[in-house]
């Protein structure tokens, strides 16, 4: 049957519990919530983020559920890093047939023509090179298999800029380019490519990190109302990886209650 056509898998379920995940940014929030949501769906896990002690917490923890879970300490921004990944991988045919763009962060809310410019290399080198690099690195792969899927997290400041939020919210804009440009690029092959975009997440280092480690600055940021929950986005993403074969799911965007946009966030007064 000719590769392009999706008859054949029309009303078919898609089936991801023989799938191996590879997931960034694994050993906190969203990324550790998405592998806590797959372990047991899918038969294994490769877990990279800059922390292996905490990348060994996590696998403890997975392992017990039957999916095999191997971990990397990586910085999607190292390139030789990202290659030397893919190499070992292939060696131990741990390619993955799902990629999970996940590392990510913002730094600071200066105005542009206060902010800092390491802050800046840190969100782009991050955000947009590591989610190229990884890409590059794994997505030929799966485009000579004609089989995948790689879903992107991005953002809601992806869709509509806030106040100090500029270069953060370039990053994210680039990364909802990217990936509708992949999608494009892959027309003719069965590889889908989703964006999971999340406006406010708590169970996550997000605030901290973009306020450099201040917990008390980054508490404030989720202050008087009910934001989404890490596993919140790890669902999504799960029920994006689980569609038919013949639907892809290019863009998801999800809120709180409480929010409709950037500037609309009701909070309860304290």
């Amino acid at each position: 049957m000719h590769r392009n056509d999706p008859h054949h898998t029309l009303g078919a379920m898609s089936s991801i519990q023989d799938r191996t995940v590879l997931i960034t940014g694994a050993s906190a929030g969203i990324g550790a919530a998405c592998a806590r949501a797959l372990a047991g769906r899918v038969a294994r896990l490769v877990l990279v983020a800059r922390r292996a002690d905490r990348l060994r917490e996590l696998s403890d923890q997975l392992t017990s559920g039957g999916t095999t879970v191997h971990t990397q300490a990586l910085d999607v921004r190292d390139r030789s890093g990202v290659s030397a990944l893919e190499r070992d991988l292939a060696k131990r045919d741990f390619l993955p047939d799902i990629l999970v763009n996940n590392a990510g962060l913002a730094r600071e809310l200066d105005p542009l023509h206060e902010g800092d410019l390491d802050d800046w290399d840190e969100m782009i080198d991050t955000n947009v090179k590591g989610l190229l690099y990884v890409t590059r690195a794994f997505l030929p792969h799966m485009v000579a298999r004609d089989e995948g899927h790689v879903v992107n997290i991005g953002s809601t400041a992806g869709h509509l800029v806030y106040p100090g939020g500029n270069v953060y919210a370039a990053t994210k804009f680039a990364v909802r380019a990217l990936t509708h440009a992949m999608s494009v690029d892959l027309f003719g092959t069965r590889v889908r490519v989703s964006v999971v975009d999340p406006s406010t997440v708590t169970e996550t280092e997000f605030a901290q990190v973009r306020f450099h480690g201040d917990e008390e600055r980054g508490a404030r940021t989720y202050r008087g109302f009910t934001p989404l929950m890490a596993r919140d986005v790890a669902e999504a993403v799960v029920w994006v990886l689980e569609r038919p074969p013949h639907v892809n799911v290019r863009d998801v965007v999800l809120m709180p209650t409480a929010q409709r946009n950037a500037y609309v966030l009701y909070k309860e007064e304290s």
